[in-house]
């Protein structure tokens, strides 16, 4: 006897067969998402491993070695401070060229001035220039300092610094050199505080030793012509013509204070002002030093990532320019790594290397021939 089937029937006999297809469907979406995890694990191992390569080609100057900004137990040990550190704000202070220079009268300070302005790019302030500027344009502080000077009296302090300042200020992320000022123990302190209160402090102080009988040597033989400023010297510098100007051929002459007895008054007082100026900045130089090395009595191993240099102290001697010229050159590249060179410095050079390697490379056919 056949039972006739009801629908309900069929559904039950189906039953068992939807559920085997249900999970056969449940274990391929597992299987596939087990296979793309599958597959970005090895994506990423692989470019891990190709970063880790190129990382390494880079690194060839570094003779192999990883440094230490690359490795990962540095960004876990330094402090969060320091994983923060933002380049611009932080190293601004060793980047930048904010330099007085001292010397005795007629040791080359302007002469080397105006090398380093010429190879970088690097602005030069005079103390005088700017009072005259003051005064041609009839500032404030310019019509103060016109009758001042006008009865040949010397500007005070705080005009001074008034003076030099309101043009530093300007100069925030500019390479400068200042000549002229402080000239006193007071006045350097007065802009050293100024300075440090606008967050950009001094950071190279050089002194240029050269001995006084060279100086005394160098100022008798000294001539100039009025008009234009140019000097020469017997010695060294010598005009085309003896006793007249390479340009305009007018004839020259000395200056009045080019003599042996002013130069010892202007000695005596340059070693009263200037020395201690010279170890006001010196104690100032090592007291920043102390600081960057051990800041807030912190563990010696959180300390020197990213700290600026500081002020440095430095004295060049010899007995020329030309002597002290490539210390004080070398000094600045060294402090200061990321200073540029004029870009007509640079033209200047890489014409005069290719006329050499021509030279050299007509030599070569010739011999060849």
């Amino acid at each position: 006897m056949r039972i006739p089937l009801t629908p309900a029937s069929y559904i039950f006999c189906l039953l068992p067969l939807l559920f085997v297809a249900l999970f056969q469907v449940a274990n391929m979406n597992n299987n596939l998402r087990g296979g793309v995890r599958h597959i970005q694990k090895h994506a990423l191992v692989r470019s891990s491993s190709a970063q880790l390569i190129r990382t390494q080609h880079a690194c060839t100057s570094c003779k192999g070695q990883r440094s230490i900004a690359q490795s990962t137990t540095f960004r876990r040990a330094v402090p969060f401070s320091l994983n923060t550190y933002s380049a611009p704000h932080d190293e601004r202070d060793d980047r930048v060229v904010r330099m007085l220079m001292f010397g005795k009268p007629g040791a080359g300070k302007g002469t080397l001035t105006t090398r380093l302005a010429q190879k970088y790019d690097i602005v030069t302030l005079s103390t005088g220039d700017l009072l005259r500027q003051h005064i041609a344009e009839q500032t404030k502080i310019g019509r103060g300092a016109e009758g001042i000077v006008a009865r040949g009296g010397l500007v005070p302090d705080e005009m001074m610094l008034e003076i030099v300042t309101s043009k530093l200020d300007g100069l925030q992320n500019k390479h400068w050199i200042l000549d002229g000022f402080p000239r006193t123990l007071l006045q350097g302190e007065m802009l050293d505080t100024h300075l440090k209160k606008r967050n950009t402090p001094l950071t190279l102080v050089v002194n240029l030793d050269v001995p006084d009988e060279v100086i005394l040597s160098r100022i008798s033989d000294r001539w100039i012509h009025l008009p234009s400023g140019r000097v020469y010297n017997m010695s060294y510098n010598r005009p085309k013509v003896t006793g007249l100007d390479d340009e305009t051929g007018e004839a020259l002459t000395k200056r009045p204070d080019d003599n042996p007895e002013t130069f010892a008054r202007r000695l005596a007082a340059f070693y009263a002002s200037t020395s201690p100026l010279l170890t006001y900045f010196s104690k100032s130089a090592a007291s920043s030093v102390a600081r960057r090395l051990n800041p807030n009595h912190q563990h010696p191993h959180q300390l020197s990532f990213h700290t600026p240099s500081g002020l440095k102290v430095k004295t060049l001697a010899g007995r020329t320019s030309d002597e002290i010229w490539p210390q004080l050159d070398r000094l600045l590249q060294n402090t200061f790594p990321g200073l540029r060179e004029r870009l007509e410095t640079t033209t200047m050079k890489t014409r005069q290397l290719v006329s050499n390697e021509a030279i050299e490379a007509e030599h070569r056919a010739e011999s060849a021939t």
